[in-house]
């Protein structure tokens, strides 16, 4: 599991995958979570707009990051 750290108390999930780089656009994080592929803390997510704090564990297929704050 990686780290992603972020500067204010909340980023949104799809921003959130393109910073990790698992992710290059919005419109393939659009797709991922529509297709039920991303999760947030062992849940399937399908709002990119989902507000993540740091705790919040983000799992895209084998890879998994922990939002912490800076």
């Amino acid at each position: 599991m990686r780290e992603v750290e972020i500067r204010e108390g909340t980023i949104r999930l799809g921003q959130l995958l393109k910073l990790a780089g698992l992710v290059e656009h919005g419109a393939e994080a659009k797709a991922l979570l529509e297709e039920g592929e991303v999760e947030v803390n062992e849940e399937v997510e399908t709002r990119r707009g989902r507000q993540l704090v740091p705790g919040d564990r983000v799992a895209l297929g084998e890879e998994v990051v922990q939002v912490v704050a800076r």
